[in-house]
């Protein structure tokens, strides 16, 4: 599992359950394509035998391979690079959470963190790299895909500052992701999806044409399929200031049938990228979902 001294506090880390993750960890996290990386963990590429060849260069980070420190490169700039070539076998982690307004609403944020932090938990302890990015107008900076010392921890502070706030840069997010990420990465999104699906679909066709392997967490509380119509309600914008009350034998059926045909599309959007879709119901173990997610990878890899 995870380098010594690199597990969480899990004291502090109360979205984070050791057992569970532990557990879990007996199912390999597979990509659905071979990738192309530079660390070495459990995964096939095609590319066998060209671990030397040259991919590119980076800046230095604590933790980094020094036999990879290009001398001649730091002469010329006075600046630290590391020689980052492609390893025979890869899977590249990045979680992408949705840290906006909405995902305040019940237990959204919460079931985030537990998923977030048990993906990469998994990941890292199988000899892979894991990073992420936060989705808001508040957090949006990349934790690079790392399998250092210490990076379970990096990952698990980022995951406990992330803050149900503002509004969704989840379509802006998964777009410069499909720019920033050059080699293929396994991308986990993790969000309500409260936004247009129009521009769901251009994100994920956006970084389908890069190659990169997509996965949909749908988070979703039960009080969103089913309110209580029993009496006038207030509906507030999680992500803006507005509010208004509503009676419920004006706007029930009207509201059902829109969140029918949301998930609808959702999913529909989803099929027709190849997008690894699974509905999270916050009623439901979080384990259930997660278990759905490794499952059907591991299936799938195994042929």
């Amino acid at each position: 599992m995870p380098e010594p001294g690199s597990q969480p506090n899990t004291v502090t880390e109360s979205f984070f359950d050791p057992v569970l993750a532990e557990r879990l960890s007996a199912i390999p996290l597979t990509a659905r394509q071979s990738m192309l990386g530079t660390v070495s963990g459990r995964h096939q590429s095609p590319h066998r035998g060209s671990s030397v060849e040259f991919a590119e260069y980076r800046r230095y980070q604590p933790g980094d391979d020094l036999r990879r420190l290009d001398w001649r490169a730091y002469g010329r700039s006075d600046r630290y690079y590391v020689k980052e070539f492609e390893a025979d076998t890869n899977l590249r982690l990045v979680l992408v959470v949705d840290g906006s307004g909405s995902m305040g609403f019940g237990d959204k944020l919460h079931a985030a963190r537990q998923i977030a932090s048990t993906l990469a938990y998994i990941a890292i302890g199988q000899g892979d790299a894991a990073g992420m990015i936060g989705a808001s107008d508040s957090d949006s900076q990349l934790l690079p895909p790392r399998r250092i010392a210490g990076q379970v921890s990096l990952l698990f502070d980022r995951l406990k500052r992330i803050e149900a706030a503002g509004v969704t840069t989840l379509e802006q997010t998964l777009h410069r992701l499909a720019e920033m990420i050059r080699q293929r990465a396994l991308i986990v999104v993790i969000s309500d999806l409260l936004f247009e699906p129009s521009a769901l679909r251009s994100a994920v066709e956006h970084l389908a044409f890069c190659k990169h392997d997509v996965a949909l967490f749908h988070l979703m509380d039960p009080a969103e399929l089913q309110p209580n119509w029993d009496r006038p309600i207030r509906l507030e914008d999680m992500e803006g200031d507005e509010s208004i009350l509503v009676d419920p034998d004006e706007i029930a059926a009207g509201y059902d049938e829109a969140v029918r045909e949301f998930l609808q599309e959702v999913e529909r959007i989803s099929r027709e990228t190849s997008v690894d879709y699974h509905r999270v119901m916050l009623d439901r173990p979080i384990e259930e979902s997660l278990m759905r997610f490794l499952a059907g990878r591991a299936r799938e890899s195994a042929g």
